[in-house]
Formats: structure tokens, sequence, C-alpha cells
């Protein structure tokens, strides 16, 4: 992104056709290698994350390849025993499924018996009483006699036996589950495939950082070398600054949740506790999927409203105060932009990636302002996106 906007900074477009077709193509380009682009922003996320344990380490005078690596394998162990603490509790869960599941059917039928209540009860209060009398005369059962006489008069005759059966072979067929693998069992595996490659990606983006910023700086002359390297700077402030201040205080969530649904008494606190922290970080959409795992696990624990009500009011107050109290300080001052740019810049990558372009759409459009400040033929844009 640097490379293609410092060379911005000494080329114009010749008309706006050409910058509209250029844009178009930038977006099917991203649209349609979403997976490489995902993949390799994600490598980078992460080399942001492990950089300054990589930077402590060369203080005590230990090689950046060897620091490099062995952050990449504490990294990699860490994940080693969430996964398996995270494995664990998945497999408690499986065991309560049962549980889980009757708890949802008396919900459920008690939320369709209170409709139906209701639909009886709107009923009778609007149709008059002489429709719902005629309409009871029509409900009543025929006479035995009448019912009898009917029932012979569909009777085969005597001497005929019931018709032969004929062998019908049913063929099982699979399950709507199943289906649904057999379909995306090529594009799981091209997502394993990706995936193997971002450690790889994290330890060379760690040991050949410097060599890579020289490599890349040589590209400009001149006037464009001092851009470019404002703006690459700039990016890595802005994105270590927001990735890091975001992680931290995703664990700041996890551990405050974790805590709370322990003296809630909820199982499974150190499961659900992470996925609301880090839920909640979601723009717009946050408090609504933090508030599913708790809720959730809470099924078999409570039988009443109240203990929902004091879970849910719980979580709503931790989020309020991380995004009003804490995001600022942490991240917000970090990014500068405007509502109505984030708001779209949402709802572009989240069209372009799906989930991950939520996550991802802060951080990859603040790198673009962080670039558009630099370039002095971009810096309309820079403060039109800004705040």
């Amino acid at each position: 992104m640097p490379l293609v906007v410092g060379s911005v900074a000494t080329l114009k477009p010749s008309s706006p056709t050409t910058a509209i077709l250029a844009l178009a193509g930038a977006i099917a380009l991203l649209y349609y290698g979403k997976l490489f682009f995902v993949t390799l922003i994600s490598a980078v996320v992460i080399a942001f994350i492990l950089e300054p344990g990589v930077v402590l380490l060369i203080r005590l005078r230990i090689p950046r390849s060897v620091a490099s690596f062995i952050v990449c394998t504490a990294a990699l162990f860490v994940l080693y025993l969430v996964g398996l603490g995270f494995y664990s509790q998945a497999v408690s869960i499986y065991r309560d499924l049962p549980t889980y599941s009757t708890r949802i059917t008396e919900l459920v039928d008690s939320v369709l018996q209170r409709v139906e209540e209701m639909e009886r009860s709107t009923y009778r209060l609007l149709v008059p009483k002489r429709i719902q009398e005629r309409a009871k005369q029509a409900a009543v059962p025929e006479p035995a006699a009448k019912l009898s006489a009917r029932r012979r008069s569909v009777e085969p005759p005597a001497g005929l036996g019931p018709p032969p059966v004929q062998e019908v072979r049913i063929l099982q067929e699979r399950t709507p589950l199943v289906n649904y693998l057999y379909s995306r069992i090529g594009s799981l595996y091209q997502v394993a495939l990706m995936a193997s490659f971002v450690p790889f990606l994290v330890y060379f983006m760690l040991s050949w950082r410097d060599h890579i910023q020289r490599a890349f700086l040589q590209l400009f002359e001149g006037p464009a070398r001092l851009v470019a390297g404002n703006s690459l700077e700039g990016i890595a402030v802005m994105v270590r600054g927001f990735v890091v201040g975001n992680f931290a205080l995703g664990l700041l969530l996890s551990l405050v949740s974790a805590l709370l649904f322990m003296l809630f008494r909820l199982p499974y606190p150190w499961l659900i506790g992470p996925l609301s922290g880090f839920l909640s970080l979601i723009p717009y959409i946050g408090l609504p999927l933090a508030l599913v795992p708790p809720l959730f696990a809470a099924l078999p624990v409570y039988a009443t409203v109240p203990p929902y009500l004091l879970i849910g009011s719980a979580v709503a107050v931790l989020h309020l105060i991380a995004l009003n109290l804490l995001y600022p300080k942490v991240v917000g001052s970090r990014v500068h932009l405007n509502p109505l740019v984030v708001t779209v810049a949402l709802m572009l990558w989240g069209t372009l990636w799906g989930a991950v372009g939520l996550v991802l759409a802060i951080p990859l459009t603040a790198a673009i302002k962080a670039v558009c400040d630099n370039v002095s033929s971009l810096q309309g844009y820079g403060r039109l996106l800004g705040d």
C-alpha cells in the first residue's frame, strides 16, 4: 500500500475515468483475492502484537533472528495452552448439551404458550361473540351414528383383502450438516492451507523487518523517499497502537468478565469470559454479541428472568465503560477517524471480506488515512477521513 501511494505522490491520474477504473480494479482484486489478503494482513497484525517482545529481547543484546524465533515459539506455546483450555471447556459443554437443549425446549414451549394465550385473548377481544359461537358449533364433532355410517361407506367390499404391500427401498440421505461440510470442504482446505503460512510469515516479518524497510525505501528517490518513509512510519505507529491497544483492552475485559461470571456462578467462566470480552470490541454490534455467551451459559443455572437481567446489565456496563472511558484513551487517540467514515468502512470491508472485514476495517482505513496525511496530493482526502 505505501508503494502504491508513494508513487501517487509523483504521478497524477490522467482523468477521473482512469481513477474510477483503478478504484474498481482494486476493489475487484481485494474481493477475489480475499483469502490471500486476509492471511497476509493477519500475519502483519500478529507481527505488530509480537514486535514489542522482540524489541525487548534485542535490548538484552540478543540478535533479531533469535529474538524473533523465541517470541514466535513462546506465542505458539501460549496459543497451544489457550487452545487446550478452550478445548477442555468445549468438551464439557458438549457433554452438557442435553441439559441445554432441554432448557431451550422449555423456553420455546413457554414462549409459544404465551403467544397462543395472547392470540386467544386478542381473538376474544376483537371477534364478535356471534362469530365465536358459530365457530364453536362448527367445531362440534359428528354424532357416533353418522361417523360409523361414514366409515362403513368407505370400507372395502367383503372378500377383498387389503391391497398388497409393495416393497419400498428407502435410500438414506445425507443430513444437512454433512451436505454443508461436503460443499465447504474445498474452502476449508484452502483456509487451513493459507493459515499454515501465518507462523512463517510472522517470523520472517519480525526477523527481516530492518532489511525489508531499508529495501523498501531504496525503491524511491529524492523527496519521494521521505514521503514513503513518513507514510510507513505513520502506518506502523497507528496500526501498532490500535492492534496492541485493542489486544490489551480485550485481555482486561476478558479477565474482568470471567471474574464477574464466576460471581454469578455461571459454568465455564474462562471460556465465556474471553469470548464476551473480545466480542464486545467489535464496533456497533459488540454489545449484542457479548451478551450471547453468558446468557447461553446461564440457561441451565437460572429459571427466572431477574438473573438474566442482572447478567445483561453487568455486561452492558462493562461494554459502556470500555468504549467510553478506556477505548478513547488506549486506542481512539491513535486512529483519528470520524464516525461516518468508520460506518462506511465497516460496510465496505464487511461486504468484501465478511466477518473478518469487520474486524480489520478500522485499522485498514486508518492506514489509508496515514498515507494520505503524508502525501501532499492526498492530504485533502486525509482531512476528509479524519476527525
